[in-house]
This record gives structure tokens, sequence and C-alpha cells, in this order.
């Protein structure tokens, strides 16, 4: 992961003056203490810098662990995407479900000619399943959430941000599209997912080397 340019003016100042507090850097930068905490915890957490009781911040240097983050930032989401599980609008509940479980995912793309309608978590599937609906005649597009409310990634886009979507929303999976603009309408061409085991994949290929 980049360090920001506060947190690089941080590691500065605590590689030049350290051991410092987290109010004397304050003091250097002219904010409050309050509006580095963050930036102190992703520091530490890297391995950039250390901290003990009463004594201060202390400069570490790049871990393995940095080194790591970097290596991950490097990545996007087209050197790493696979290929997604798509179903049409009009498949059943049923068969959705058997896809879920032949196919082994999480997560699965409602498509029409390749561009996204909408998504379906095991999530949905479970609770529409235990509801008084037949399985064998619901098509998925009654209970798939519909595209326009799907967190979606683009080719280009790092690793690191599509871990971050996939974080702040609380989802294991994301389509990987290419934005097509018709007229007022947007359309987006399904080229692949990327999931929370791709990010644990591509991390331990990283630290192993």
């Amino acid at each position: 992961m980049k360090l920001s340019q506060r947190q690089e003016q941080i590691a500065h100042i605590v590689r030049e003056e350290g051991p410092v507090t987290g109010d004397a850097i304050a003091k250097y930068l002219d904010v409050t203490r309050s509006a580095l905490r963050s930036d102190l915890s992703v520091l530490t957490m890297l391995g950039v810098l250390d901290a003990r009781p009463n004594v201060g911040y202390y400069y570490v240097g790049l871990s393995t662990e940095t080194q790591v983050s970097e290596t991950l930032n490097s990545f996007t989401v087209q050197d790493v995407l696979s290929q997604a599980v798509v179903v049409t609008s009009e498949t059943s509940l049923y068969d959705t479900i058997v896809t879920l479980f032949t196919e082994d995912v999480g997560t699965i793309l409602v498509c029409e000619d390749s561009y996204l309608l909408g998504v379906v978590s095991r999530k949905d599937l479970l609770r529409a399943s235990m509801g008084q609906n037949n399985s064998n005649t619901m098509p998925i597009s009654m209970i798939m959430t519909p595209v326009s409310k799907v967190i979606f990634v683009e080719p280009a886009d790092t690793l690191v941000e599509a871990a971050q979507k996939m974080i702040d929303y609380e989802v294991d999976c994301l389509p990987v599209v290419i934005i097509e603009a018709e007229a007022k309408k947007k359309r987006y061409k399904v080229v692949g997912r990327v999931s929370k085991t791709t990010v644990t994949k591509t991390y331990l290929e990283c630290s192993i080397q």
C-alpha cells in the first residue's frame, strides 16, 4: 500500500526526531493529535513505526509486510480476475442454487448478452429458499440486487481498491465490468470477477516469493 503524503511526512519526522510522541508529531504538522490517529495506526500496522509507552514513536523502516503491501498495490484487477459465474434473469431460483454449489462460488452474476443486470449472493438464495417461494418457477430476477445498486470494479482499478470496496460494502465478490455509454444510458459489460479469495491467494503468492 502506498503511503499518503502525510504518512510519509510523519515517517520522516520520526526518522529524524524519534523517539517522538504523537503530540509532538501533531505540533510539527500543525494538526490535532486526533487527526493523526488513523495515520499513526496505519504506519504502526505496516511496521514503518513502532511505539513504546511513555517513550513515543520510533522509526523501524519498511517491513516485509510493507513490501508485500507495495507489491499487492502494483496489481490491477485485470491481472488477477477470474471468470464470472453467470445466469440469466429467467434462470430459476432452484437452478441458480445448483449453479452456486456446482461452481463453488458465493456470488452469481445475472447477465444478458454479457451485460450485467444484477447479482445474487449466498445469503439472497438462502433467504429466498426459506420463504414461501416455488424455487422451480421463481425467476432469479425476482430476488437479485439490481445493477443500479451493485458495487463493481473496472479492470484498471488496483487490487487494493477492490479489496477496500469489499470491506467497505461487506461483500465477498465484485463484478469486473467495462462501462459502455449509450446515449444517456450506461451498460456494464462483464469481463470477470474478483473475490476475497482472489485477494487472499495473491497475498500468499506475494508472501512466499
